[in-house]
């Protein structure tokens, strides 16, 4: 079963021009770590059934192993067979385990009694994650967006990126919106192994696209649990940055459209995660505020705490133009960055 493989596989790159079901045969933590994005989760083993082949080979080496593998395979062959056959018909079926070892080819030898010709990724998905991680080493057109918290920065890539301009959803992509508050009402953060391949992979698709400059947010280099990657990040730290500036009002009521829909409990427990950081006065302003739902005044109380962090930030960015977006809507804000020729559509 493990020779098929040698005659079925190909290249990241190749498998890459393709389109069809894109199948990882890993156990399911190891998928839930990171995959390639697209892919579906068909186990040939579970984690305990890994598990425990795992010490066997350790203890008992290759051959107790594999043997094992197939007690374990034997009875669920029918169901995998079905869970295959449903992608009868669609485009090319791309198959890959962690190495491109025999999970992989084992499953491909079972696609293969059922009349499926799949292609198996050569070097599986540490092949993938080579690939993914050599993109941060490149060179990227970066051109960051900047601005105070609540002056709508997230709507407005969000919106050029509707009228075609390139953009990196950095805050999009980690679920969350890069401060203490940042995870309210999102759903959970991937891990950073799985940010980097979604970073990975929107690169690469304005590569494809020839795109001429790329729009991301301002951030540090944590955003929320998922880390950028450190030469990308190096490169964010050069780019020139465009400030976008707006009144103190219209921040305030960015940042109460934002949160205040999130509920009291969860706004207490990241104000007291910062709490050392805005002193006790504006810590104990924010939290009766947040008590009486007086959403406005809560967050008058954080933003000196991170305007002067941005501001801090932004000194060290000689590269900068400013803009005033005050009175504009989201939609009518990329306009008028696109007719000002701020921005440029992707070519």
């Amino acid at each position: 079963m493990s020779g098929m493989g040698e005659d079925h596989s190909t290249s990241i790159e190749q498998l890459r021009q393709l389109r069809g079901p894109l199948i990882d045969v890993r156990s399911p933590s190891e998928f839930d770590k990171g995959h390639w994005p697209g892919a579906v989760n068909l186990p040939l083993f579970s984690d305990d059934e890994r598990a425990a082949i795992g010490t066997s080979y350790k203890q008992d080496g290759r051959l107790k192993a594999i043997h094992l593998g197939l007690r374990v395979t034997g009875p669920k062959m029918a169901a995998l067979a079905e869970q295959l056959d449903q992608y009868r018909g669609t485009e090319q079926l791309r198959l890959y385990c962690w190495r491109g070892g025999m999970r992989s080819a084992s499953m491909a030898w079972l696609a293969q009694q059922i009349d499926l010709n799949p292609l198996l990724l050569e070097g599986g998905y540490k092949a993938y994650r080579h690939w993914a991680q050599s993109r941060f080493d490149q060179e990227w057109p970066l051109r960051i967006m900047g601005g105070r918290t609540g002056t709508g920065k997230t709507d407005l890539l969000l919106a050029l990126q509707n009228k075609g301009v390139a953009v990196l959803d950095l805050e999009g992509l980690a679920n969350h919106r890069g401060s203490s508050f940042g995870g309210l009402g999102l759903p959970a953060q991937p891990s950073t192994e799985h940010y980097e391949n979604l970073l990975a992979e929107v690169l690469d698709q304005h590569r494809q696209q020839g795109a001429r400059s790329i729009w991301l947010e301002a951030e540090s280099i944590q955003v929320g649990r998922c880390r950028i990657p450190k030469s990308l990040f190096d490169q964010m730290q050069t780019a020139p940055v465009l400030e976008i500036q707006r009144s103190l009002e219209e921040r305030v009521d960015q940042l109460v459209e934002v949160y205040g829909q999130q509920g009291a409990e969860g706004l207490a427990e990241a104000t007291n995660r910062i709490s050392r950081r805005l002193g006790p006065q504006r810590t104990q302003q924010a939290l009766e505020a947040i008590e009486k739902q007086d959403w406005a005044t809560a967050c008058r109380a954080t933003l000196d705490y991170y305007d002067r962090c941005y501001d801090h930030e932004l000194a060290r960015c000689p590269d900068r133009n400013s803009i005033d977006l005050t009175g504009q809507t989201a939609t009518v804000a990329a306009e008028t960055l696109v007719k000002a020729k701020l921005v440029e559509l992707s070519a």
